[in-house]
């Protein structure tokens, strides 16, 4: 139960914070307080980033840019590294704000490009820049997601000229779970943009379990917090020692790799109750190439009434 001071203290917050507290009446739980201390920074009218673990719930201090955005009047653009991820946020957003509001706009994909609030690939965004394009006009606030791809080797220098070049009056709102000198960086954010607030959250509402796969046996990283799993050693120095032996003597003993292909690594994710699952391919041959594996080797992850549902959808999808 809270105390008439703690009551008068909240009170007073809401008063300093009106579109805070109409936001969060939009939503059905509580939320955290640097995910409250950050909306009271975009309130404020600063730059900001937030730097917390995947799942702590960033996204909504972007969703809150775009809501504060519009009830000044303003544009909102929110910027991703990969079209995937602004095809995600362009539904999330849809279904939060209205179709008539959103937009999407990536390197072949166009939906109601002058819309309030746009998502986007930052290179899209970096071209406007240069472009000098009139979609830049009454822009508010950008949301960078994801912004530690600013040290990505190929990329970054797109994140970092759109920050550069951005327009002074717009505020930048950046999002991140990785980013690791997250003081440094909000410095520089500071010099470049202006008055950046940096937010930190510690907290991890979704547990990170950690496994490795060592030929055929998945096991636990850790037996227990900071101490790596005895078995993980000894499957190591199982493997090492194989390794050392010649390729000739190998075969003769019988002491080859039992190592799973992409299809069996799946399937034994599935019995482990391991599934959705995410695997890294950094090219799209390599992505084809994949997907062509596990059609060759006959993976199955649906049942007979399953499979009917998904092409039924995807039929009706593409009619």
């Amino acid at each position: 139960m809270t105390t008439p001071a703690e009551r008068y203290a909240a009170a007073k917050l809401r008063g300093q914070h009106p579109v805070t507290t109409e936001f969060l009446l939009t939503f059905d739980f509580e939320f955290d307080p640097f995910q409250i201390s950050a909306c009271h920074a975009v309130e404020d009218g600063k730059g900001v980033l937030v730097a917390a673990p995947t799942g702590a719930g960033k996204t909504v201090v972007g969703e809150f840019a775009a809501y504060f955005a519009l009830q000044a009047g303003k544009k909102c653009f929110y910027t991703t590294p990969i079209k995937a991820l602004s095809n995600q946020k362009y539904s999330e957003f849809v279904a939060k704000f209205g179709e008539d509001r959103v937009g999407l706009l990536t390197g072949d994909t166009s939906i109601n490009g002058e819309a309030d609030i746009l998502v986007m690939t930052t290179e899209v965004l970096r071209n406007m820049l240069y472009a000098g394009s009139n979609t830049l006009n009454n822009l508010g606030c950008v949301v960078m997601d994801e912004v530690h791809y600013l040290a990505d080797k190929f990329r970054g220098a797109v994140w970092e000229e759109v920050l550069i070049h951005l327009m002074e009056s717009v505020q930048v709102i950046s999002l991140s779970a990785t980013v690791s000198n997250a003081e440094e960086f909000g410095e520089w954010l500071g010099e470049v943009r202006g008055q950046t607030e940096i937010i930190l959250s510690e907290h991890r509402p979704i547990p990170l379990y950690q496994h490795v796969l060592i030929n055929s046996s998945l096991v636990d990283l850790f037996s227990q917090p900071g101490k790596i799993n005895p078995e993980i050693l000894a499957l190591e120095r199982e493997a090492l020692r194989k390794v050392r032996i010649p390729r000739n003597r190998r075969e003769q003993w019988g002491a080859q790799e039992s190592r799973l292909s992409r299809s069996e690594i799946i399937e034994k994710l599935n019995r482990e109750d391991m599934l959705p699952a995410i695997t890294f391919i950094f090219s799209r041959m390599g992505c084809d190439a994949a997907v062509k594996q596990c059609l060759a080797a006959g993976l199955k992850l649906t049942n007979t009434e399953e499979r009917a549902e998904i092409l039924a959808t995807a039929a009706r999808f593409t009619a």
